[in-house]
């Protein structure tokens, strides 16, 4: 339950990776205008000397989020769904937990109020509260301090300035998430 938990609580952490076909490079919209994507992929989390891997399934739009964790062979161990005033956290040995946010419902289920509102620009690489940022060649962010994270985008998609993240590190207080992406579906 504890690393279902914790997977639970790196998602609300975590930012990507990313492949993507070229023709859906060139068609796409710029980073900055994306408000909605699906992310397919992979999390990695590290906490005081455990270590948890799961799959990852990420829709989000302005108004809600929907995501669903996942083990080795696909079976589902928890899903986190938020909008319309309700945020609720459903785990495979159907225990449920429900707040009117997901900040809120971090700190019932996690003890701590986790900045999740920021994770849908966290992943495409854009800041979210105006915190520190490092550039890299492209413009490009290599590095972000924000509500007490440490995230660094280690690996995008390509060259170009509008390149979307392939792969993110997100650290605090001991806790190290990484996520890969191996899917964006972005909507236009």
């Amino acid at each position: 339950m504890l690393r279902i938990l914790l997977a639970a609580a790196c998602l609300l952490l975590a930012a990507g990776c990313v492949t993507l076909q070229t023709a859906a490079t060139l068609s796409r919209p710029q980073r900055e205008s994306i408000e909605a994507f699906r992310i397919e992929g992979r999390i990695a989390v590290r906490r005081a000397g455990e270590s948890f891997s799961a799959g990852i399934d990420w829709r989000h739009d302005a108004q809600s989020d929907e995501i669903v964790v996942s083990g080795p062979l696909g079976q589902g161990l928890a899903r986190l769904t938020s909008g319309g005033g309700v945020a609720l956290l459903e785990t495979a040995d159907e225990k449920r937990y429900v707040a009117e946010d997901i900040e809120g419902l971090s700190e019932q289920v996690f003890g701590t109020r986790l900045p999740v509102s920021g994770l849908g620009r966290w992943v495409l690489g854009r800041s979210a509260f105006g915190g520190a940022a490092q550039l890299d060649a492209a413009g490009r962010l290599a590095g972000l301090s924000e509500q007490g994270w440490a995230i660094e985008y280690l690996r995008y998609e390509s060259d170009a300035q509008d390149a979307l993240p392939e792969l993110l590190r997100a650290r605090r207080e001991g806790v190290e998430v990484r996520l890969k992406i191996d899917n964006w579906n972005l909507a236009r």
